[in-house]
């Protein structure tokens, strides 16, 4: 499952990188909670929280159905 999260994190780590951000995959837990860590001008942006769940959750539960959540840490 690691693999195919990094591979939906490449998907959103340009339109962030473009943003003068970026995404760290922390942490994957057994029952399908993802753990991501913005970094950057993502970490400070009073925009993240709708980052967080219009964009990177919904992008990597589509690419990983078996991912239950995407948590920010």
């Amino acid at each position: 499952m690691k693999e195919k999260v990094e591979q939906a994190l490449e998907k959103i780590r340009g339109f962030l990188q473009f943003e003068g951000g970026d995404i760290e995959l922390v942490d994957i837990s057994e029952d399908g909670v993802v753990k991501v860590r913005l970094q950057g001008m993502c970490s400070t942006c009073p925009m993240s929280a709708i980052t967080m769940k219009d964009g990177v959750e919904r992008i990597i539960k589509e690419e990983v159905p078996e991912v239950k959540s995407v948590e920010q840490v």
